[in-house]
């Protein structure tokens, strides 16, 4: 299982965000119980899960005081439209479990399956909360408020993440489990 450590330089170097950046997201995190913490003299271990968590706080534009309760709201995001308590059926996933299933897909999935899962671009919206996974298949949107009004005042200021570079980052790290 690799550590946080080479987790922070596979994403820096496959998807090329700053290294300080990261690795203070990776410290945040760490202490909040996002990631799982080490023991004394010993470097956690992490899951392709994880990672996925690791690169979704990074991708987000806030204050670092801000990281863990931001990488808690998107990943907590559902598909557009659809409420809290909505039946099962309509309310299959948030946006953490979309994110959990593509990093399980990079880890442990078929050459096929991966090769799919690198199709997709993940756009981390920051001007408001907002996810949105593009595939050649399904284009979903996870975000928070109503879908037919526009969610803010502002330019709408994202991160576009090709899934390719995440599925690298996962491959380094944990091969073919």
């Amino acid at each position: 299982m690799p550590t946080t450590k080479q987790a922070v330089a596979a994403i820096v170097r496959r998807i090329g965000f700053d290294e300080g950046r990261v690795g203070a997201v990776a410290r945040i995190l760490t202490d909040a119980a996002v990631l799982p913490p080490g023991a004394p003299g010993t470097s956690p271990d992490l899951s392709p899960q994880d990672v996925a968590s690791l690169m979704l706080g990074a991708a987000l534009d806030v204050p670092l005081r801000a990281v863990v309760d931001a990488v808690r709201d998107y990943r907590a995001l559902r598909r557009e439209g659809v409420p809290d308590g909505a039946p099962f059926a309509i309310s299959v996933a948030t946006t953490g479990e979309e994110l959990d299933v593509l990093a399980e897909i990079a880890a442990t999935g078929s050459p096929e399956a991966k090769a799919r899962a690198a199709k997709t671009i993940i756009t981390v919206v920051n001007s408001w909360p907002e996810v949105v996974p593009i595939d050649q298949i399904d284009t979903r949107r996870f975000s928070a408020g109503a879908p037919s009004h526009w969610q803010a005042s502002r330019h709408r200021k994202s991160v576009e993440i090709n899934a390719a570079a995440l599925v690298d980052v996962i491959n380094e790290l944990f091969g073919d489990q």
